[in-house]
């Protein structure tokens, strides 16, 4: 068995914590068990290796992703980068072909496809391997996990099984045939459908992987992993779902019983967030059911209101009564144009402290920027801006225009437009840069190198 974990989305119902580099799924706000935080992939990505399933896994993403990626999951985690991000079946079909064309996985090997933030219970991933199982008794073309339904959501979609398709045994784990699918029901339809033994859809799905490598020869698509990607605008902009999953004629779900809950709102998350204080700030003792999520220096003190969301970041303020809170996805439409203030990389982390257009044309911006020990920056440089970096913690080692130096706290660097530069953390080091020029854009990169072994070749030569 192999597994896909699709890892997508921007999360806009959770601004102004989350933005177009940094998903839902990667807000550290969920308790560790020791202390600290860590965020939804991070707790899914454990729970897989408490079941030891980490070596099966491969994440399927995009681009703006993939260092959000390596700095919380560790840079030896196996990754297949999107061209562009599209939906579900082009996801799920590159990946395909990459298990396929790439690391050789047999066409009778199972696949299994989740999200890569689920909120579940340990046991929910024991359910996957029983899901193999499955699929190799019936020999289904799909294979699906279904949750028991603990109220009736119009929230979710429902799996509708085939009356008396169920099957027992010692040797077999619980599975029924699937009649049909239903999207989103209102409430008393979905209280007819939980009578009839209907599950919530929750994602997760199996295939032969010899499956899905026949569609695509089907569709006349290459099944070599190279040329999938340079024809990836061929694919067809869709679920993965309607493109398979609902044309499949024979399909079973297996039923998983315990907590699973999609985080992807404020009023949701919450839920599961134990503190009503996470930042600095106060919440007094009569602001009942009321979360302060605070990411800024300052504190935020909330006295007295009840039902409240406030969440702060670089990116925003929000304020929200929480049944309120998942509006906030179509209110913020206004500002989707905004560039995140805060991101998350393989090397550590940035945040944007000041940014100013002039009216002669040129822009200054001003990030506060923190390079983890032994990490480095990439070998770059920048066509459109100048740079002054200005060490406020730590020490470190930097390649400038071909040459090695050490850097310290107090040291200030010019970089001008177009000149190499790299650093290398000895210790975690804090620099404010200020970038000048005619348009600041995380674009205007050029990288040569990105390993520093590579970096101090490069100059050697």
């Amino acid at each position: 068995m192999k597994l896909i974990l699709l890892s997508g989305g921007s999360g806009k119902r959770l601004w102004p914590l989350s933005n177009d580099s940094r998903s839902k799924q990667f807000l550290k706000v969920l308790e560790d068990g020791e202390g600290g935080r860590q965020s939804m992939v991070q707790r899914v990505w454990q729970q897989l290796g408490r079941a030891g399933l980490q070596r099966e896994a491969c994440l399927a993403t995009s681009r703006a992703q993939v260092e959000m990626l390596q700095s919380q999951l560790g840079s030896e985690v196996e990754i297949i980068v999107e061209p562009q991000r599209r939906d579900t079946f082009p996801a799920i079909a590159l990946s395909a072909v990459y298990l396929y064309s790439i690391k050789g996985v047999s066409l009778q090997e199972t696949i299994v496809v989740l999200p890569v933030d689920p909120y579940v219970e340990d046991h929910f991933f024991g359910k996957l391997q029983e899901l193999e199982q499955i699929m190799g008794e019936t020999e289904a073309e799909i294979g699906l996990i279904g949750v028991q339904p603990t109220y009736p959501s119009e929230k979710y979609g429902y799996i509708v099984p085939e009356p008396g398709s169920g099957k027992t045994a010692e040797s077999s784990a619980e599975y029924a045939r699937v009649s049909r699918f239903t999207e989103k029901p209102r409430e008393e339809q979905a209280r007819e459908l939980i009578e009839q033994q209907a599950l919530w859809n929750c994602g997760v799905f199996a295939f032969r992987l010899g499956y899905v490598i026949n569609e695509l020869i089907g569709l006349g698509l290459p099944i070599q992993y190279d040329e999938l990607v340079k024809q990836y605008e061929r694919l067809k902009e869709t679920s993965f779902d309607y493109a398979v999953v609902e044309k499949a004629e024979h399909i079973v779900v297996t039923p998983y019983q315990g907590t699973w809950k999609d985080l992807g709102t404020w009023n949701t998350l919450t839920e599961e967030i134990r503190s009503p204080l996470v930042g600095k700030g106060i919440v007094t003792d009569d602001s009942l059911h009321t979360h302060v999520i605070n990411e800024l220096d300052i504190p935020i003190t909330v006295l007295g209101a009840s039902n409240l969301i406030v969440a702060a970041s670089p990116d925003g303020i929000l304020v929200s009564d929480k049944e309120a809170s998942p509006r906030v996805k179509e209110v913020m439409k206004k500002l989707q144009d905004q560039r995140p203030m805060y991101e998350e990389r393989r090397w550590g982390r940035y945040r944007v402290l000041d940014y100013v257009k002039y009216p002669e044309g040129y822009e200054v911006l001003t990030k506060r920027i923190c390079v983890a020990e032994g990490c480095n920056l990439s070998y770059q440089y920048h066509s459109k801006r100048s740079e002054v970096w200005t060490v406020i913690a730590g020490e470190g080692e930097m390649v400038l225009g071909g040459e090695l130096r050490r850097i310290t706290a107090g040291d200030v660097v010019a970089i001008p437009v177009g000149t190499l530069h790299s650093l290398r953390a000895i210790q975690e080091i804090e620099i404010i840069e200020v970038q000048t020029g005619s348009e600041l854009i995380e674009e205007d990169i050029v990288r040569i190198a990105m390993k520093w072994e590579e970096i101090i070749q490069v100059c050697a030569s």
